[in-house]
């Protein structure tokens, strides 16, 4: 990892603060704490993306004797849990002399530019006056088919959003490993680059205490690293941690390298904003090559063949190719239905012009 990073977001998962009786691990909790004043006094903006809050309200509640569906119960230990984990945060930042603040923040809050805007200006004062953001998913009114996928999920955008230099995934273990990493055999993948496919050395499932799995984990890395920004995993329970990977020494550690080209700031939004496209965009192959293989080139109406969903001018639309893969993401210059009328057409605006197409990781 390079020396010298200025900025930089922080995602520590719910592995990494709790213990395995789910109870929160202060101890831990306070280590890092200690590591990211000693950044701060070192002159680094850290924002924190922390998971533990349902883990640590799920402890505090055990003995309610009430039985509560998946919904009712991540609602109510996630109400809990915030306030315990945020209330042990600010005790812990003010032995440093410092301050923290809580940002709470929902998916739909990235659905549109202007709450996108919102939020990085909410975050940018606090910077700018020393309080040090720490954010999670606000659970208590999340809903399942608009929560994140996970707390990577969030850190990803946050730090995309940020305009961070690197992003710190703070897991249970060191990376990502070439083989199990329950085998002593199995090393960890010190560098990822852009032209690197390390699928194949992913294991499947999820984190105990967490939603998400090393999957999701390398799915968000190669997003975020494609837009410019560094992305590293390593092992949050390991003693001085983010100190010694901001101060480049020798821990183990799985580095995605970051693009030489990274994203403008209105695509950074468009590159997370699948999930919320409001329709599609099929193309033929020949605007499929064009889009992919040219750097600048936009998506004009000849190579668009079909047009599905409901959406109006500025929405964002998924590009789809021929073999029905998503290929890119853009913000649409027509209404649907007034792309359906221009489909095949030459001599027109381009339906989604380049300053506003994201080409994704293919």
């Amino acid at each position: 990892m390079r020396v010298g990073y200025k900025r930089i977001a922080v995602k520590i998962g719910s592995n990494v603060l709790s213990r395995r009786d789910g109870t929160l691990d202060i101890t831990r909790m306070s280590a890092l704490v200690d590591q990211i004043a000693e950044l701060h006094r070192g002159g680094v903006d850290v924002v924190i993306i922390s998971s533990g809050a349902v883990a640590s309200g799920r402890s505090e509640m055990h003995d309610s004797g009430k039985r509560l569906d998946p919904v009712s119960a991540r609602q109510l230990y996630s109400a809990v849990g915030q306030a315990k984990l945020i209330n042990r945060y600010f005790e812990l930042f003010r032995d440093h002399g410092l301050t923290c603040g809580q940002v709470l923040t929902t998916k739909e809050n990235f659905a549109t530019r202007r709450h996108y805007l919102n939020q990085k200006h909410c975050m940018e004062v606090m910077l700018a006056n020393d309080v040090i953001p720490i954010i999670n998913e606000n659970d208590t009114v999340s809903v399942t088919e608009l929560m994140f996928t996970d707390n990577d999920e969030l850190s990803g955008m946050i730090a995309s959003m940020m305009g961070m230099e690197a992003l710190i995934i703070l897991s249970n273990i060191d990376g990502i490993y070439d083989g199990d990493p329950a085998d002593p055999a199995s090393k960890v993948v010190a560098d990822i680059y852009q032209s690197t496919d390390a699928t194949s050395y992913i294991q499947k499932g999820k984190s105990s205490m967490g939603r998400g799995g090393m999957s999701t984990k390398y799915r968000i890395a190669r997003k975020v690293a494609s837009e410019g920004i560094a992305v590293v995993i390593a092992n949050g329970k390991r003693d001085n941690i983010l100190t010694d990977l901001v101060g480049g020494k020798d821990v183990p550690h799985t580095l995605f390298h970051p693009s030489d080209e990274p994203t403008s700031g209105v695509k950074k939004w468009i590159a997370h904003s699948e999930g919320f496209a409001k329709g599609e965009l099929r193309i033929n192959a020949g605007a499929a090559d064009a889009i992919l293989s040219r750097s600048g080139a936009s998506l004009l109406g000849v190579g668009v063949t079909d047009v599905d969903g409901d959406f109006e001018k500025d929405d964002i639309v998924k590009v789809i190719a021929p073999g029905g893969e998503v290929i890119a993401l853009g913000l649409v210059a027509y209404s649907a239905e007034a792309a359906r009328k221009n489909i095949g057409r030459s001599g027109i605006k381009p339906f989604i012009h380049s300053d506003y197409l994201y080409i994704e990781l293919i």
